[in-house]
């Protein structure tokens, strides 16, 4: 008969309880990082009350996402959960807040992708669905597609469970004045260079987007926008596009992107965080480093978010400011809009 050593049994066991606690624990972790669009955000035309608004939408939108988490919630829930918060905020340009094109309604673009296993869907030139991230994601867990547009994808999304609201509900004051300005100063029409002709309500991106790691170690990124107001030709912008707008790669990184959308387009913007990161096997804060650059040599403005397969985040913006936050296992939990 063998015999064991009580002192031997005893460490045994004390080993045993830690490694499977730690591993417990470790398993537990998560991250998630929110945006609320990139732009001239100027501190002295930003009100109290307004700048109490943004807060507290970003506040319960971050809280929902990190009380889902906490509750075993998966990376691709959490992504659509947060999301239809800020949709259904008239403070973004998404969803409920969506700007005017120059035909004078809503044309809305959302993508989301999930890092598991590289499953996305988008959709682009929606006009009446009240969560148009809603309808990326039954885009992606519907259809054998990645990407579909205009009102036949809109009736698809529909038929499977989309809600619908009226033209009426995306009707806000604030986004038809400037639309009004828009057309006065023929704003948002591009040069052949890509340049703006003038400056005016094109300062501000309120496209919205989520990027989170779960407790499963999965990675998901979702980004809606109303794209630009003003905006004509049925021009689409980077949000519904994979690779420039919104990307997730568990063995990288997910990354939501926001400002001037055809710069982040030509720079394949979100994709190229990931690839540095997987394939030059660098840290993520020097890979959106070296993005930043490529975007700012390109003339781009705007901003993107992103976390890791390791729980790390970065919240990188080259314009004035960023409506922003991140909230993590470790306590973190932080809003801002301004550089500092």
């Amino acid at each position: 008969m063998i015999k064991f050593s009580p002192i031997l049994f005893s460490i045994f066991i004390f080993f045993n309880s830690f490694y499977t606690s730690k591993k417990i624990k470790n398993r537990k972790t998560y991250i998630i990082a929110i945006h609320g669009g990139a732009g001239t955000i100027k501190k002295k035309n930003m009100t109290p009350e307004l700048e109490k608004k943004y807060l507290e939408t970003l506040k319960k939108a971050l809280k929902k996402g990190e009380d889902h988490l906490k509750k075993g919630g998966t990376a691709i829930q959490t992504v659509e959960l947060v999301i239809k918060i800020l949709e259904d905020s008239p403070l973004f340009n998404a969803g409920k807040g969506a700007v005017f094109n120059h035909n004078g309604y809503q044309e809305m673009d959302a993508s989301i992708m999930d890092g598991k296993n590289l499953n996305c869907g988008a959709i682009s030139g929606i006009t009446n669905l009240k969560n148009p991230i809603e309808g990326a994601r039954i885009v992606m867990d519907s259809t054998k597609h990645v990407f579909l547009y205009g009102k036949r994808a809109q009736d698809f999304c529909i038929k499977k469970g989309a809600v619908y609201a009226d033209s009426s509900y995306f009707f806000t004051k604030n986004r038809w004045e400037q639309f009004q300005r828009a057309l006065k100063k023929n704003t948002i029409e591009l040069d052949h260079d890509g340049k703006n002709k003038t400056e005016s309500d094109i300062k501000k991106f309120g496209t919205v987007g989520c990027v989170v790691k779960d407790i499963y170690g999965n990675l998901a990124a979702g980004t809606s926008t109303g794209g630009l107001t003003n905006k004509k030709y049925g021009r689409i912008g980077d949000s519904p596009i994979i690779g420039a707008g919104n990307y997730a790669d568990n063995n990288s990184c997910a990354i939501s992107c926001t400002g001037t959308g055809e710069y982040f387009i030509k720079g394949t913007i979100a994709r190229d965080v990931a690839a540095l990161y997987q394939f030059k096997n660098i840290s993520l804060k020097k890979a959106a480093k070296k993005t930043m650059k490529k975007l700012n040599k390109l003339g781009g403005r705007g901003g993107f978010i992103a976390v890791d397969k390791n729980g790390k985040y970065i919240l990188v913006f080259n314009t004035r400011g960023m409506f922003r936050g991140v909230a993590n296992s470790n306590g973190i939990f932080d809003i801002k809009i301004y550089k500092n």
